[in-house]
């Protein structure tokens, strides 16, 4: 069954900066997918064990956990779920380039690209 939750300081699950939130609203106007989520997860492999995704995502699936973070509807499934519990996700674009960054509280160790984690 599906299960929603909204922002709150107590909140478990995944959120967005209000930066993050602002690129992920404009990606879907720009795919003319603005009734769309965003699929949040990961996924075994990288130098650390652990590597996140992010795709377009039209609807949950059964299974899935559903969270709104600043207007955005974040989807997560039950196995990355434990691992991306309290995860915010930020948007950053530098000299180095521009992406979205996961600030995981779960992870014991990451690699240097920050694509990869252990928990």
């Amino acid at each position: 069954m599906e299960r929603s939750q909204v922002d709150s300081p107590r909140q478990t699950g995944v959120t967005l900066t209000p930066i993050a939130a602002r690129k992920v609203t404009e990606l879907l106007r720009q795919q003319a997918t603005p009734d769309h989520g965003l699929r949040v997860g990961v996924r075994g492999g990288g130098c650390s064990g652990h590597t996140y995704f992010i795709e377009f995502c039209a609807r949950p699936e059964q299974d899935d956990d559903v969270f709104d973070s600043h207007g955005v509807r974040l989807v997560v499934d039950r196995h990355s779920r434990p691992l991306l519990d309290g995860t915010e996700i930020d948007f950053v674009d530098g000299l180095t380039g521009a992406g979205f960054k996961f600030n995981n509280p779960n992870a014991s160790r990451s690699c240097s690209c920050g694509d990869s984690f252990g928990a």
